[in-house]
C-alpha cells in the first residue's frame, strides 16, 4: 500500500468508513498483533506478488503510522524480519486450519491436508492507513479552490503553492522574500489559512494544527538548482 489509488488502501478505507470489514479469516490474527504488540490493526491484505515465480503476500495495515514503526529498522528501514517470520507463522496456524476430521471428503479420498491459503514463502509487509489518507486529502483538493485560495491572499511574492502528497510547499519568487515573511510573522498566518482550508478535505480528521506545518520556497531555488522542473524537484 503506497499510494491512495491501491487496492488495499480502497479496501481500507471502505472498512474505516464502516462500509465494508476485514475478511473474517483474518480477523484472530489481527487481534493476536495487536494484543500482543499494543497496535491497531484495521485491515490485513492478502494477495500475489506476480513475477517468474509467483510469491503470496500478507500485508498488515495499522491504522497509525506510529504502529507501521514498531515493525520497520527505522522510518526508511526494512521490514522487521524476526516480525516478519513470527507473524506468517501465526497467519499459517490461524488460517491453515488442516482438515483432520475422519469426515472431510479431501481426508478420506486422499489421505491428504488442505491449506486454504498459500503461505510458502510468504512475504509479510508492513503499512499505515493514517499517512495515505492524509495525501489524498491534500491530493484532492480541487486545482480550482488552490487558485481561489491564493487570489483571495493576494500575496504578489507568492508565484505558486505546490502539493506532493501530504506536504504543501508556498513558492516566493526570491529566497529573499523568504526571509522577510518569516520574520514578519505571515508563515504563521499561511499555515493556519491553508489548514483550515485543508480540514475541509480531511475526512478521518488526521491532520492536527500542533503538528502541521507547510513549507516555504523559491521560483529563485527551483530555476538555479532544480533547472526549473518539478521532476527534478519532487
Amino acid at each position: 500500500m503506497i499510494m491512495y489509488t491501491d487496492k488495499d488502501y480502497k479496501e481500507t478505507k471502505l472498512i474505516k468508513q464502516g462500509k465494508n470489514s476485514m475478511n473474517t479469516d483474518f480477523i484472530e490474527l489481527a487481534d493476536w498483533i495487536n494484543n500482543t504488540y499494543d497496535s491497531k490493526v484495521i485491515n490485513i491484505y492478502y494477495d500475489t506478488i506476480q513475477g517468474k515465480i509467483d510469491r503470496p503476500r500478507l500485508t498488515i495495515i495499522f491504522e497509525f503510522q506510529k504502529d507501521e514503526l514498531k515493525f520497520r529498522d527505522g522510518f526508511f528501514g526494512n521490514f522487521d524480519s524476526e516480525k516478519q517470520k513470527i507473524i506468517a507463522d501465526k497467519f499459517d496456524r490461524f488460517v491453515n486450519k488442516r482438515f483432520t476430521d475422519s469426515r472431510t471428503m479431501i481426508k478420506r479420498l486422499f489421505g491428504k491436508s488442505h491449506k486454504k491459503y498459500n503461505t510458502k514463502d510468504l512475504f509479510v509487509a508492513f503499512g499505515s492507513f493514517e499517512p495515505i489518507a492524509k495525501d489524498e486529502a491534500n491530493s484532492i483538493i480541487p486545482e480550482s479552490v488552490i487558485t481561489d485560495f491564493k487570489d483571495k491572499l493576494a500575496i504578489n511574492d507568492l508565484w505558486t503553492i505546490y502539493r506532493k502528497f501530504s506536504g504543501t510547499t508556498f513558492f516566493f519568487y526570491t529566497d529573499n522574500q523568504i526571509e522577510q515573511y518569516i520574520q514578519n510573522g505571515i508563515n504563521d498566518i499561511l499555515t493556519e489559512k491553508y489548514f483550515n482550508l485543508l480540514k475541509d478535505y480531511d475526512e478521518f480528521n488526521y491532520f492536527e494544527r500542533d503538528s502541521f506545518m507547510i513549507y516555504f520556497d523559491s521560483k529563485e531555488n527551483f530555476d538555479k538548482n532544480f533547472k526549473s522542473n518539478w521532476f527534478y524537484y519532487s
